[in-house]
């Protein structure tokens, strides 16, 4: 499944997730980590949601609007905080190439991959990497 964040698009593994949900309001957490947005209320189950932009360290646009994916990681639910929802496609491993050498921070710890769109490069991330920023799970 494929998701924007700023101007660049980015794929997960759909098996990670689990919905994908509009704009929720999004309860800040004093003191929250890095990357942590708050908590949202799914359908009364509480789930962190991750603000994307900070994670991976992308600006944000004023005109950004946000949408969830939720992702299981284990036997708990994240909200991935994102610009906007794409496609879902199959990836067959002959047009995966590996994640850039040159990445750093926390796109080389996320990143697992690459594959050549026609409207730009797709990066290939691994949720549970992404999630193992320090400070991720309350």
């Amino acid at each position: 499944m494929t998701f924007r964040v700023g101007d660049q698009w980015f794929g997960v593994d759909v098996m990670d997730v689990q919905e994908v949900i509009g704009h929720l309001r999004i309860a800040r957490v004093p003191l929250a980590g890095p990357g942590i947005a708050g908590f949202l209320n799914l359908r009364g189950q509480i789930v962190t949601a991750i603000d994307v932009h900070q994670r991976l360290e992308i600006s944000r646009h004023a005109s950004d609007s946000s949408m969830n994916v939720v992702v299981r990681d284990g036997d708990e639910l994240f909200a991935l905080v994102v610009d906007e929802v794409g496609d879902v496609f199959a990836v067959s491993p002959g047009t995966l190439d590996p994640a850039p050498a040159s990445l750093g921070g926390a796109w080389a710890r996320a990143c697992t991959g690459v594959v050549r769109m026609d409207q730009g490069l797709l990066a290939v991330v691994d949720v549970t990497r992404l999630l193992i920023e320090p400070n991720t799970r309350p």
